[in-house]
């Protein structure tokens, strides 16, 4: 007989998280820590280190960070080399890092684009490889990439943004029948609109705010505790039978 908590259980797993320290990412990492995860935390600045160490410890278990861009040349296989000479293997990858810029589309700059591909999709891909590189030999492994409702969706004045989202659901499904034979799962975790500090101005914009809640069916702005759940099964062997999806997290946003 299956033990469900079991199937859920991460103790002892080793996750590497990018931006794992701030925003969302924190709380991915909080769920992967509450589950029994070890976890390392690349960020380009050490901001949220100090809280992120305290919230781990307090809960038994070991952070490694990594102070990196993600974007830099050569830094994929040096990110995931780190994580496994310190903790002797990789089980789980969180691409979750990200930036989004706003402009409209005839001011919209060449280097805000490439800014933008760069940290959202080229960096996934790279750390996505380096991280099957050291799951293949051991035929086990999970890569979560964080999407977004604009994986689905124009995204009028975030051009780059909306493509690199989009790409994340491509780039994962090829990742995902490529890596399965090797009992790797390869998923897109897409979180709705999420009551965050990168997302108050929409909140405070009455006019906007009522769009977004009136497109929700769930009518509420998700608590960033409300992902939890998703990802703890992403990452877990609740999900081997779950690869190539994408699950929206989103209190019904896409139904409307």
């Amino acid at each position: 007989m299956v033990d469900v908590k079991k199937l859920f259980d991460l103790t002892n797993q080793v996750a590497l998280i990018t931006g794992g320290a701030s925003g969302l990412g924190y709380y991915y990492t909080q769920a992967l820590v509450e589950a029994g995860a070890d976890v390392c935390i690349v960020s380009r600045s050490t901001k949220g280190w100090a809280t992120t160490r305290d919230y781990v410890s307090a809960h038994g278990r070991r952070v490694e960070f990594i102070q990196q861009d993600i974007t830099a040349a050569g830094t994929a296989d040096k990110i995931v080399d780190q994580c496994v000479k310190v903790y002797g293997k990789l089980d789980i990858l969180v691409n979750n890092a990200g930036i989004q810029i706003r402009n409209n589309l005839l001011d919209f700059e060449d280097a805000d684009w490439l800014k933008v591909i760069d940290t959202n999709l080229n960096a996934l891909y790279f750390l996505a490889h380096e991280a099957a590189r050291v799951m293949v030999p051991r035929h086990a492994g999970k890569i979560i990439n964080i999407g977004s409702m604009q994986s689905f969706r124009a995204g009028k004045y975030i051009y780059p943004y909306a493509a690199s989202k989009h790409g994340v659901i491509g780039l994962t499904k090829a990742y995902a029948d490529a890596l399965a034979p090797e009992g790797i799962q390869v998923n897109v975790l897409a979180p709705g609109y999420i009551n965050t500090e990168m997302t108050q101005p929409l909140q405070k914009d009455p006019i906007r705010n009522q769009e977004i809640l009136a497109h929700i069916p769930a009518a509420h702005w998700a608590d960033p505790t409300e992902l939890k759940g998703a990802i703890v099964f992403l990452a877990s062997a609740a999900s081997n039978y779950v690869t190539g999806a994408t699950i929206p997290v989103d209190g019904g946003y896409l139904l409307r």
